[in-house]
């Protein structure tokens, strides 16, 4: 069982009796499984069951989150520091709303930050994840379209937070951080 497609991502693989088995936890709202039997059994094979997570527990925490930080005098006494870093951990692995939402408040985190709170490089990720959404748009031009709700969230953070970086002075590093060595290598010969 794992929470992509490809069996990479939070792979969890049983085998045997059901006294081998686990209770875990997936991210997102997507579960892919594989049954493969070896033919050493007859009986039917396995039964599982599937449940919502604890109860709101993304979403409590969401709104516990965006009300925080939309409190000027909260912001202050928040460590945005190790917030922005679970927050981009959180965003890198949900999917669908709830990672649209993990990136809302990194949008708001960047807004309400000041100085250098937030390591920007640990967007790298998602800046890939950008790229990729980017390249597959300029590929496909013949079918012009809406952007997907995604793109336009992850285009909106890094405008937002390229913004931020010029007004720090930060410009240069941070592209540096973002890109690989490959890429740069390409817009160079182009």
């Amino acid at each position: 069982m794992s929470s992509s497609s490809d069996f990479q991502q939070d792979r969890h693989s049983f085998s045997g009796s059901p006294q081998k088995w686990n209770d875990f936890e997936l991210p997102g709202d997507t579960l892919y499984y594989r049954f493969t039997s070896d033919m050493s059994n007859t009986e039917w094979g396995y039964k599982f069951t599937v449940t919502a997570g604890h109860l709101g527990r993304f979403q409590t925490g969401f709104e516990i989150l965006k009300q925080m930080l939309s409190e000027e005098r909260v912001v202050p006494h928040l460590p945005l520091a190790k917030i922005w870093e679970w927050q981009v951990g959180v965003a890198c692995r949900q999917t669908g709303h709830q990672r649209l939402k993990a990136i809302h408040l990194l949008l708001k985190i960047v807004q309400c930050s000041a100085q250098r709170d937030c390591d920007l490089t640990l967007l790298k990720p998602l800046w890939q994840l950008f790229t990729h959404m980017e390249n597959n748009l300029c590929h496909d031009m013949a079918k012009p379209g809406i952007l997907l709700p995604l793109h336009r969230a992850l285009a909106e953070l890094f405008f937002v937070t390229e913004n931020r970086v010029t007004e720090l002075g930060t410009l240069q590093e941070y592209l540096l951080a973002l890109n690989t060595e490959d890429h740069l290598h390409r817009c160079t010969a182009q």
